[in-house]
Parts: structure tokens; C-alpha cells; sequence
């Protein structure tokens, strides 16, 4: 169905699109926006209970795990002894024992630039073999030289 002039002679199609719907309903929902967006901030007066407990903010237990370049390690910036010469079988032992305490143990690693990253492999791997689920690196931001 096409729409021309009343001229009879030339059945061509109006090719203008009428804009005059759209701008209508566009100034209505307008008008209904800028109406009713107050309406939508203004909040019920409620009266609420009062509660006499203190607020819990526990936070997890944060144990730092750092690598010297000689490859020492140390729990908690304590160099960590190993009675049988194998650190990494003295940190697993320490790291299972915090997980069984408090499963939501976070472990920071540092590790020295120098280091060979095959250390840094290992103590990674004891920690998932311990059960650490939240393992996280610690680096020095760089200086905008």
C-alpha cells in the first residue's frame, strides 16, 4: 500500500517519512519519565530494630612466604628452619596445619627478581598440595623514571 498525492496522474510513493508518531511519543514517555523519576528516590520511613551485637569484620588469615635470592625461605619474615635440611616439606607441614585451623588462609609470596623460577614453582606447588586456594604474588610498583 503506498500513499501519493490526490493528483491522479502520478501514483508514485511518498518517499518522506512522518515524524510527527515519533516525536509525540517520544515527548510523552518524556513527560512520564520527569514525572515519576522523583517519585523513585524518595525512600518509606521504616522504624528499625535496634541490635545490640558488634559487627564480625574477620579478616582471613594472611600468611607472607618469601624467597631470598640464595633461595632461603621465610614464613612471616622468620627464616623458616627445616629440622631434616627440606624446607619445602617443613612450609607444606606449616601451610596444611593453617589450612586445617582456617580454611580461608590467604598466602603472599614473595620472591626475589634473581631467583631461579623453578623455586618459585615448587613453593607454589606445596601450597596447592597443602590445600591454599588463595595465593597471591607481592611486587614493588614500578617508578615512573
Amino acid at each position: 500500500m503506498s500513499f501519493g498525492s490526490f493528483d491522479s496522474g502520478t501514483s508514485r510513493p511518498m518517499a518522506e517519512i512522518n515524524t510527527t508518531p515519533l516525536v509525540d511519543v517520544m515527548l510523552v514517555l518524556l513527560i512520564i519519565f520527569l514525572v515519576t523519576a522523583p517519585l523513585m528516590t524518595q525512600s518509606i520511613p521504616v522504624a528499625l530494630p535496634q541490635a545490640s551485637a558488634q559487627p564480625t569484620d574477620e579478616k582471613p588469615e594472611t600468611i607472607r612466604i618469601a624467597l631470598d635470592a640464595k633461595g632461603t625461605l621465610y614464613w612471616n619474615d622468620t627464616p623458616l628452619a627445616a629440622p631434616e635440611g627440606d624446607a619445602l616439606t617443613t612450609l607444606e607441614a606449616r601451610l596444611a596445619a593453617a589450612v586445617a585451623t582456617r580454611h580461608d588462609v590467604e598466602v603472599q609470596l614473595r620472591a626475589d627478581r634473581d631467583l631461579r623460577y623453578q623455586q618459585v614453582v615448587e613453593v607454589m606447588s606445596v601450597a596447592k598440595r597443602a590445600g591454599v586456594v588463595k595465593l597471591g604474588f607481592v611486587t614493588t610498583p614500578e617508578t615512573g623514571d
